[in-house]
């Protein structure tokens, strides 16, 4: 359908006349009934009715006014945001809990600000869900822990944050020697089939610890308020959204070398919405760089 067909539609319209429509537009009273016609015809349905020199719209026409000025407006938005490169549209997102509990709204809060006519889905879930569904097309970028094996070629990765596993007690437990707490006090284990948890599990095997298991989960939010109730000692990453500090934890390094916990932003390197997913990206770096670990 021919959009300068519609503008006419809406000019006689205004106008009262085609005459006048004509003059607006700067065409031939001709060419105004001309497209008049064609649109007629392409809808199947009269749109003007002739009462000796004057016109009027139909009741049909009067009809298809109002959506009619909004494809038109629509239209004009699209132009607009053509040239002047605005990012536009829908950002299907995964993020885990700690993700969704911390660092997305800041980064939402930016994005929006900047580029007001995105909207984001959110879909929370694991790490080990996002990749396939990214894989897939089912979304357009994740929040996720770093894959424990090769990253596809497919697939782009941005490290946002990188966080030292540490261990967590009450404060009735500051100072005193981890291995040795780990060895003796009830253990709150990070889930081992998380890849988080794999972490965790992997430092216990190769320092020769075998805990006295009392929760295994995976929220380590939750984990921290257990141990604050003291149920037992955790090996948690250092940030935890904030709950270490908050819950007034003791916390000790690690004696032996530990994989960090590391996670950043995952997406499908030919995206239509790349421009969509770098805006997203960059704010993202920005916001984690300025949280730091915490």
């Amino acid at each position: 359908m021919n959009t300068d067909f519609l503008q006419t539609l809406v000019a006689v319209a205004r106008h009262g006349s085609m005459a006048e429509a004509a003059r607006r537009l700067g065409l031939t009273h001709g060419a105004v009934a001309q497209q008049i016609r064609a649109l007629e015809q392409e809808l199947g349905a009269p749109l003007v009715a002739r009462a000796g020199r004057t016109v009027h719209l139909t009741a049909k026409a009067a009809e298809l006014l109002a959506p009619v000025q909004e494809v038109l407006a629509s239209l004009e938005q699209i132009r607009y945001l053509a040239r002047s490169g605005e990012v536009m549209g829908e950002l299907r997102l995964g993020a885990g809990n700690t993700a969704l509990n911390s660092m997305v709204p800041a980064i939402l809060e930016c994005l929006v600000a900047r580029h007001p006519l995105v909207n984001v889905a959110l879909t929370p879930g694991h790490s080990a869900r996002f990749y396939p569904a990214v894989e897939a097309g089912e979304l357009d970028a994740a929040i996720a822990l770093e894959a424990p094996y090769p990253l596809a070629k497919s697939l782009g990765w941005q490290l946002l944050r990188e966080e030292p596993y540490v261990l967590a007690t009450s404060p009735r437990l500051a100072g005193r020697d981890p291995h040795s707490l780990l060895a003796s006090e009830p253990f709150i284990r990070y889930q081992r089939n998380d890849w988080g948890g794999r972490h965790v599990d992997d430092y216990l095997k190769r320092v020769g610890i075998t805990p006295r298991d009392r929760f295994e989960l995976n929220a380590i939010e939750a984990i921290a308020v257990m141990v604050s109730r003291d149920l037992g000692v955790a090996i948690l990453p250092l940030a935890t959204n904030g709950a270490i500090g908050r819950l007034g934890l003791a916390v000790s390094p690690l004696p032996a070398p530990c994989e960090p916990r590391r996670f950043g932003l995952i997406w499908p390197r030919g995206s239509s919405r790349l421009a969509l997913i770098k805006a997203f990206r960059d704010i993202a770096i920005v916001e984690y760089g300025r949280a730091g670990g915490g």
